[in-house]
């Protein structure tokens, strides 16, 4: 008797598994849940505020890098549209990035100098650099001309590159050692680099004059990008490289601050920082102004989308944990230096082709993605958190996108950074915010008007019922599957009761009256 009872409650416990694998497969991504006759009730879950304990004071600015490709040329077909939308965004310290597949775009000098002639060309740089800080006009920027000419490192033969500006070449960033140890020859670049747009131009190596009319005002440029893995560098070398940048480009703007490192792992780099900081390891005088790195959570190239979420968030936390370490290594060793996350996103496999299509719900998981690391990071102190990038496409890593690659209307990662920017910042205060459910994120804002919002995220694909004491007589305003491609929308809410549906991002301002 024992023994059949107890395996007809295995049966039953195996039952009831597929019985609920099966509805999970019914919520699978961009597939709507049948609803049955006796459909199970949504998940209740409570925000609690505690307007009273303030966590912490906000100097974070959300925002976005935009990086270098061919859809950014004047032209194409999303030019306009794209454009358009980074400027009505109105932020802060946007990131502009002129990278290695796309060497004609990227460098300016791509053959040395021989013979009396060098080969400064800016007629394909220029435009959309000039598109770039139209659009941001009135915004403070980052710019990074993150790919050294090749010609300055040692390679076994000289590194060439594709006649065709808009034809991706991975293979034109070669080497590890500088042709000059002195590394003055790489000052000089960036010096003239700089000059170009912020002087009106500049002598090459040959005593010519170079003319640009440009007279742009860059408030910070930094040094090179994930120099973990790009040439390979050590903590020691990449700091050798920075002084020399640093020193060359102030001789030219001594008004110009800098980024530095800009890390692509920076968890499993804690040598960087310690070496990176420690102002005995530069040249007096050299400004250790802000440092960077990047976050971009990854599933395994053989995990079905269902498990998505699970890895992103997971990912997200050990993010914060490191960026938590980061920050005591900084307080110690350079208390003065900010820090920028300027790379924060996720990248399917099959990147950076793509593997394609993506799923409409794959943005809303990034979009709750990048809220969650802005709520946590500004807790931290991180002074930016950019979220990464404008423009992917196939070929270009198109599951980092932020708008659709064909037609260039945002998706919903560019509409919650949207809804993020308008309502948080600077001088924010974050109180004590607590939820019943692990997977639902929360974080309460009182703005320097003070004004009461609390910030949601939800983490899973599926729907919950959100309480949150005060809500009564507020606004939500929301992005999720619903939203699509669209700007956030907005519902009065007469109860402290609401919806938060899957992947949803929201955020509840308070009444007056509160």
């Amino acid at each position: 008797m024992w023994s059949a009872f107890t395996m007809s409650n295995t049966h039953l416990r195996l039952l009831m598994l597929v019985l609920v694998a099966a509805a999970c497969n019914a919520c699978h991504y961009g597939q709507p849940a049948r609803i049955s006759r006796r459909a199970a009730a949504v998940e209740s879950c409570r925000v609690t505020v505690n307007w009273n304990h303030v966590t912490a004071v906000s100097k974070t600015a959300p925002t976005l890098q935009v990086v270098v490709n061919p859809p950014l040329r004047r032209g194409s077909a999303i030019h306009d549209r794209v454009f358009q939308a980074l400027h009505g965004l109105g932020a802060d310290d946007v990131r502009y990035v002129p990278w290695l597949p796309y060497p004609k775009l990227a460098v300016a000098e791509l053959e040395p100098p021989a013979h009396g002639k060098a080969s400064w060309d800016f007629s394909l740089i220029d435009p959309m650099m000039e598109d770039f800080m139209n659009a941001t006009a009135g915004h403070s920027v980052i710019i990074n001309f993150s790919t050294i000419p090749q010609w300055m490192w040692k390679t076994r033969a000289p590194v060439s590159y594709p006649a065709d500006p808009n034809q991706v070449d991975w293979r034109y960033e070669q080497g590890s050692e500088l042709v000059d140890p002195s590394m003055k020859q790489i000052g000089d670049y960036y010096a003239r680099l700089v000059s170009w747009y912020t002087q009106g131009g500049f002598r090459d190596e040959y005593g010519h004059e170079h003319t640009s009319g440009h007279h742009y005002k860059i408030p910070y440029w930094e040094v090179l990008n994930e120099v973990d893995f790009e040439h390979q560098m050590t903590p020691q070398f990449y700091s050798h490289i920075y002084d020399a940048i640093v020193g060359a480009i102030h001789r030219v703007d001594p008004k110009v601050k800098f980024v530095g490192m800009a890390l692509a792992d920076p968890s499993d780099e804690p040598q960087f920082f310690e070496y990176f900081l420690n102002h005995k390891n530069h040249k007096p005088g050299i400004p250790l102004d802000m440092i960077s790195y990047h976050f971009y959570a990854s599933p395994a190239a053989d995990e079905p989308p269902s498990s998505w979420p699970f890895t992103f968030f997971n990912q997200a936390e050990r993010f914060v944990t490191t960026v938590r370490y980061i920050q005591a290594i900084r307080e110690r060793l350079s208390p003065e230096t900010d820090t920028d996350a300027d790379e924060l996103g996720a990248i399917l496999p099959g990147d950076p082709q793509g593997k394609l299509p993506i799923a409409n719900s794959y943005w809303n998981l990034c979009s709750a993605l990048y809220a969650y690391l802005y709520g946590n990071l500004a807790n931290l102190g991180v002074q930016v958190t950019g979220e990464s990038q404008l423009v992917g496409y196939p070929s270009q890593f198109p599951s980092v996108s932020m708008v659709n690659w064909t037609t260039g209307q945002p998706n919903a990662r560019f509409w919650t950074l949207k809804l993020l920017h308008d309502h948080f910042g600077p001088g924010d205060k974050l109180v004590a915010s607590q939820t019943s459910l692990p997977y639902i994120y929360a974080q309460g804002f009182i703005t320097p008007d003070g004004k009461r919002a609390v910030l949601l995220a939800n983490e899973r694909n599926r729907p919950f019922t959100i309480n949150i004491p005060g809500a009564a007589g507020g606004q939500e305003e929301y992005v999720d599957q619903t939203t699509s491609e669209q700007p956030p929308a907005a519902t009065a809410l007469s109860s402290d009761t609401f919806t938060l549906r899957g992947f949803g991002v929201a955020v509840v301002t308070f009444g007056s009256s509160y």
